[in-house]
């Protein structure tokens, strides 16, 4: 089915090493949901030191550890209270540092998640900009006073009409002072105010801080969200919407370019080894990001654009999911691809901890639940970028049959619950859009075993393990020819040890079936050709020339003129 990862031996690299990540796959730890090693029913850092050998054997290159800060947890850990300060529920500063160590001699690099947009408001800064008008950090965050005419706390008293990612208004008032702050998210996440140089300089010195403790990079949370219009006016109220979109006035805003150049000459700037930055951008567009990622301008080395992952948005947003094609979502990758061709980069993901499964959403996870989660990650792999795999998609784990609202944990989840049955909406069809779009469905446990609990913890888990994790574990895939785990290992073993992966041109084919995709990456000479029937039923095949090798195959079967269901096909064409 597709070629062993093992049998294919380490390049000879003679680029240039502070490119090191354009050929290297980077896995995403979501920490609480990955390994728990002292029962708890908490995953935990030794938990990840345990399952090394599940990122050596699978092949990666750089892991990227979701937020393990000391925080309250309001969000999971994206909302920190002390940015140099390991939460005693994922280990200790000793811990880290072993980690860090163990991954060193494995030769793998380390990414840390940087969340500074924003806060927890149990972070000593906002509480020193809390006590008062007159602290000497009040300006470190946005506080403004009602809106002009109205009372504090009263109902359209906010100082403008946005509202928050996590439902309701984007500002909470303070009795205090009278004032209200500003949080685009929770509201124990406060937004910092980027106008001020200290917030910047102390956001610098955290980063200088995780950087001498040995890591190798960051991505960079929501980091096109940073820079505000500072007069911070009203957005646009949709039709029937509660409160204003604010997303103009603070996506890309007037000087985040200004922030990302001033953070890498000061942070990034001579490290004798290149540092990776990663930015998370939601909504950001192609011109955007070519911005952001053009090697010329000294900003990020990738973006995450969310475009691909949104198409299933209704009107409404994600609460009101659509199902899409999946050569429309195609199409919008393509898109990317010649978008960032000449300047730029792509950072590839169908999967990370805010978005639901793959299979289950773009694929088939009932009849073609193996081929349509190959399919998918051939497709994805063999672009032109760097690719990310979250914690189970390399197993084909899929989403969670969540049938109560009490099986939920997410803040974003439970927050939209409230806000929909308080407007009369009907609970079973608010639980359905969960189970289709909710964030829980990639933070359930990591299914490891066949044996209790996923063989994630001994305890009860602090979030429901998927049934399902008797038939998809690692233990049932690792070393198992033909399995999801190995076809994800000959991916990516391909981008390693063949340069036409990493760094050659990508350009689509025109098919005559939208539901059968093709493009061709070439450098020099040498191109491969893919082709993917991303659909149940067979499909004619775009014919390789008579002399072509096949590289990659997902499924059993003679080869034919006729694709079989999600079947994916890489060819290797030489002059």
């Amino acid at each position: 089915m597709t070629t062993d990862a093992r049998a294919l031996a380490a390049p000879v690299d003679d680029r240039d090493p502070h490119s090191w990540w354009r050929t290297s796959v980077v896995y995403q730890i979501y920490p609480r949901s990955f390994a728990d090693s002292n029962g708890d029913g908490v995953g935990d850092l030794r938990g990840i030191i345990e399952h090394l050998d599940h990122l050596v054997d699978l092949g990666i290159d750089v892991v990227w550890l979701s937020p393990i800060y000391a925080s309250p947890h309001a969000d999971n850990g994206y909302d920190i209270s002390d940015y140099r300060a390991i939460d005693p529920v994922f280990g200790t500063l000793d811990d880290f540092d072993e980690l860090v160590e163990a991954l060193h001699l494995r030769g793998m690099r380390l990414v840390m998640d940087l969340v500074v947009n924003h806060t927890s408001d149990e972070h000593p800064w906002f509480v020193e900009s809390a006590s008062g008008p007159d602290s000497p950090k009040r300006d470190w965050y946005w506080w403004r006073p009602p809106r002009a005419g109205r009372i504090g706390g009263s109902p359209g008293a906010e100082p403008n009409n946005w509202g928050s990612f996590f439902s309701g208004p984007a500002w909470t008032y303070d009795e205090a002072s009278g004032e209200y702050y500003l949080h685009l998210f929770a509201r124990k996440q406060p937004d910092l105010n980027w106008e001020n140089r200290e917030v910047r300089a102390a956001v610098h010195d955290v980063m200088r801080w995780w950087i001498d403790r040995g890591v190798d990079g960051f991505r960079m949370d929501v980091i096109n969200l940073i820079s505000k219009h500072p007069d911070l006016p009203d957005g646009p109220v949709r039709s029937g919407g509660a409160y204003g979109d604010g997303f103009p006035h603070y996506n890309c805003g007037p000087r985040l370019h200004e922030f990302l150049q001033e953070m890498h000459e000061h942070v990034l700037e001579g490290h004798p080894s290149h540092l990776l930055t990663i930015g998370e951008m939601p909504g950001v567009t192609i011109d955007q990001a070519r911005l952001a990622t053009d090697p010329a301008r000294r900003e990020l080395d990738m973006v995450f654009q969310f475009e691909h992952v949104s198409l299933d948005h209704g009107p409404t947003g994600k609460w009101e999911p659509t199902r899409t094609s999946i050569d429309r979502v195609f199409d919008t990758l393509v898109e990317w691809q010649e978008g960032l061709a000449a300047a730029g980069w792509n950072g590839l993901y169908w999967n990370n901890h805010d978005q639901p499964r793959v299979v289950s959403r773009f694929g088939n996870d009932r009849e073609h639940w193996h081929a349509s989660a190959t399919a998918l990650a051939t497709v994805l792999h063999m672009q032109r970028g760097t690719p990310f795999v979250y914690q189970g998609e390399e197993l084909g784990m899929t989403n969670m049959p969540f049938s109560d609202m009490a099986e939920l944990r997410d803040i974003e989840s439970l927050n939209h619950i409230a806000e929909a049955v308080a407007r009369g909406a009907e609970l079973d069809g608010v639980l359905a859009a969960i189970r289709w779009s909710g964030r829980d469905n990639a933070r359930t446990p990591m299914q490891w075993t066949h044996g209790p609990h996923a063989g994630f913890t001994t305890a009860e888990p602090w979030i429901g393990v998927n049934p399902n994790h008797d038939r998809i574990n690692a233990h049932d895939q690792r070393g198992v020819p033909g399995s999801v785990f190995e076809h994800y290992r000959a991916l990516i073993a391909l981008r390693r040890t063949d340069r036409v992966v990493s760094d050659g041109t990508f350009a689509r084919l025109t098919t005559t079936d939208p539901l059968v995709v093709a493009f061709e990456r070439r450098l020099g000479d040498e191109s491969l050709l893919v082709v993917a029937n991303l659909s149940d039923v067979p499909r004619h095949a775009v014919e390789a020339p008579a002399d072509a090798v096949l590289v990659l195959r997902n499924v059993l079967g003679p080869v034919t003129n006729l694709l079989a269901p999600w079947e994916a096909r890489v060819h290797r064409i030489r002059p």
